[in-house]
């Protein structure tokens, strides 16, 4: 298989994850990082940003497609495809708010990866909660004055640009801050339950000043379109992973228990063991049909697609953490052994009921998108 991608389907990617991420994301998962020389493959199949345009480097590929090729990336590696989901959303921001003048300066790069992003909002003791954010952005001087710290920040032990959330003058701004300016400190967060080989980091910003130049999208906006559709994608990603995540359990299921025999009778033959492969089928099929929809409304301009996501990312990721749970019950105490891929589903699994909106903010936001419709 060559370098470049030439054909943007669920094929391809299916491909390139099972050649390059999936035999060696356990190694990754044990070293706590994804090797650099990955990160540049996946840049040069152009798998960072597809979705931009040509213009800009990318292969203008839909959020449909999109979609299916994260689900693969998260059928291979959790992680890989965390950083995946980061990129894609700074890259979507920068496309969707950028200047001219930012789509030059950044937007090739990238496209490629040469640059690689991570999105800074999450803070020490606010989580996501945007009205808790801490860290300031100051005008002075006719640029920004930026102090604060960013913690579980998803590749920020490798990236280059940060997407950073702070409170302005007037209300939350968002900033393009290059990891080389003077005051940006990166601090490795290591030994967490899932995605070990994603890079967290606590990134701490410490009279950090930048030009007028890095601001994206207009003063006091961010809190707003820029935000919601920068994390609605995130979501979208996730949900899609976490689809991945079911397939792989339901994968590594069904070769366990084909070779695997107790009293010399196939694991596979037992009725509870088909119950919960047929659990596992209904459950991915679903999952994978609600993504597809959140991302035929994203390629449609449909604003319903922010609600569809809410649903797709919370019944995927529970279908993930279920799903990988009993994966490990299948394997008995080989699933709890690192020699198992199935120990790991079942970490990143776990993650995901949290990241990009916990499950039980998701329960809030969706009921109450149920309860608006009836009103309205």
């Amino acid at each position: 298989m060559t370098d470049q991608l030439t054909t943007w389907d669920r094929a391809t990617a299916r491909r390139f994850v099972d050649e390059h991420i999936a035999p060696h994301a356990g190694a990754w998962d044990r070293d706590g990082a994804v090797p650099e020389e990955v990160l540049s493959r996946i840049g040069q199949a152009g798998l960072w940003a597809p979705f931009l345009p040509p213009s800009l480097g990318g292969a203008g590929l839909d959020l449909v497609t999109l979609g299916a090729v994260h689900e693969e990336f998260g059928r291979g590696c959790s992680s890989v495809r965390s950083l995946l989901t980061v990129h894609t959303m700074l890259a979507w921001a920068l496309r969707r708010w950028g200047t001219e003048e930012q789509l030059r300066h950044w937007g090739r790069d990238v496209a490629t990866g040469r640059v690689l992003g991570a999105f800074c909002l999450s803070e020490p003791d606010a989580g996501s909660d945007t009205a808790g954010i801490a860290t300031t952005a100051r005008r002075e001087r006719g640029g920004w004055v930026l102090d604060g710290v960013k913690t579980w920040i998803t590749g920020g032990q490798r990236a280059d640009l940060f997407l950073v959330f702070a409170k302005g003058p007037a209300a939350t701004v968002a900033l393009l801050v290059p990891r080389s300016t003077p005051g940006v400190t990166v601090t490795p967060i290591t030994d967490m339950l899932g995605t070990r080989a994603s890079m967290l980091a606590r990134i701490t910003f410490r009279d950090v000043r930048l030009g007028q130049d890095a601001l994206l999208g207009p003063a006091g906006f961010a809190s707003g379109m820029l935000l919601t559709g920068t994390l609605d994608l995130g979501r979208y990603s996730v949900a899609a992973g976490s689809v991945g995540i079911v397939q792989a359990s339901l994968d590594a299921c069904a070769d366990y228990t084909t070779r695997r025999t107790v009293g010399g009778v196939p694991l596979r033959d037992l009725p509870l063991i088909r119950a919960k492969v047929s659990d596992m089928v209904t459950d991915l099929r679903a999952a994978r049909l609600l993504v597809a929809e959140a991302g035929r409304l994203k390629d449609a301009g449909d604003e319903a697609t922010l609600a569809a996501t809410w649903v797709a990312k919370y019944f995927a990721s529970t279908a993930a953490a279920r799903h990988a749970a009993e994966a490990v019950q299948i394997h008995g105490a080989n699933g709890c052994s690192t020699d198992h891929p199935v120990a790991r589903y079942h970490r990143d699994a776990k993650v995901m009921e949290i990241i990009e909106g916990s499950n039980e903010v998701q329960r809030l936001t969706i009921a109450g998108e149920a309860y608006r419709r009836r009103a309205a």
